[in-house]
């Protein structure tokens, strides 16, 4: 049995288990990864792998506790090779953060403005996606913190560390008649059309759940997952838009009345999530803390044991 083998194995399971597609990423051959799976599956004397012709269209049972400890070892060989960089190289690095696009559009900025300041020789990459998309990232890798609501606190994978809360405010063009109409209640807002959040995305569900309880159906036209495109439609007249409250800026959205809507709607909790196992790097800290202060190295460290 071979390092590169569970490799092969782990990156075919990650792309779906489409073995052009898992050798592109591993910059080597379609034959070359097949082969190396079927070999290990020899060595074992069993099936990874359910095939169909040449096709693979399924994990056997023994192949997913395989392709579980393979996903272990790969995880302990990144953080081999983070425990090096970190005692050779400090300074130097990469840091994926995967989020929401509120938190990526409204949360992030200043906090990756300062850490981008402090470490001006590690790459930063920002991964959008919703609360799910964020958390699956973080799980496998692909992310090094997560950054959503809700939902990522669900991932036993994952460490998750409660940031901050929100909650959410109504938008509509000037003079719009709501404006004037306070105090501001559910009933007040399904007699508009409503432009909000994608049910998948932040917040949505518990968004739904409310009006559920109320016996009371929104008019929904149109769901976005971006803060900035319900603002946009919402300046055309095409309806009020329901978004989290740090999206409104009133230096910047001059061109919409905002009304709080915190009364009716339970607060959510953002969430800062990172995988249990995993070596973070010292700028990872200081990340986590910029974004959060009341998580430092020594607390984090904690919650991880």
């Amino acid at each position: 049995m071979k390092l590169y083998q569970l490799r092969y194995i782990h990156e075919i399971a990650r792309q779906g288990l489409n073995v052009s597609q898992a050798a592109e990423v591993l910059h080597t051959s379609q034959s070359g990864v097949s082969k190396a799976c079927q070999l290990l599956e020899e060595e074992l004397n069993l099936q990874i792998f359910q095939r169909h012709g040449k096709r693979l269209i399924g994990i056997t049972e023994p192949g997913k506790i395989i392709l579980n400890l393979a996903e272990r070892v790969m995880g302990e060989l990144e953080n081999i090779t983070r425990v090096g960089e970190e005692f050779t190289q400090k300074e130097t690095g990469t840091l994926t953060v995967a989020a929401t696009h509120t938190q990526a559009r409204y949360r992030l900025p200043n906090a990756v403005k300062v850490f981008m300041q402090h470490y001006p020789e590690v790459t930063f990459h920002i991964h959008q996606g919703n609360p799910t998309q964020v958390a699956e990232q973080v799980a496998s890798g692909e992310a090094d913190i997560g950054i959503a609501t809700e939902a990522i606190s669900s991932y036993d994978k994952l460490l998750c560390l409660p940031c901050y809360q929100w909650n959410r405010c109504i938008i509509t063009p000037h003079n719009h008649p709501l404006l004037g109409d306070l105090p501001l209640t559910l009933e007040k807002i399904t007699q508009y059309p409503l432009i909000t959040y994608d049910s998948a995305f932040t917040g949505g569900s518990l968004v739904s759940h409310v009006f559920n309880q109320a016996k009371i159906e929104p008019n929904v036209v149109l769901t976005a997952i971006d803060a900035d495109v319900i603002k946009t439609y919402v300046t055309l007249g095409l309806g009020i838009g329901l978004l989290a409250n740090i999206a409104y800026d009133p230096e910047r959205d001059t061109d919409l009345g905002m009304i709080d809507a915190s009364h009716l709607f339970p607060a959510s909790t953002t969430y800062l999530g990172v995988r249990r196992d995993a070596f973070l790097r010292g700028y990872m800290y200081e990340f986590i803390q910029l974004l959060a202060p009341q998580f430092d190295r020594k607390t984090v460290d904690a919650a991880l044991k």
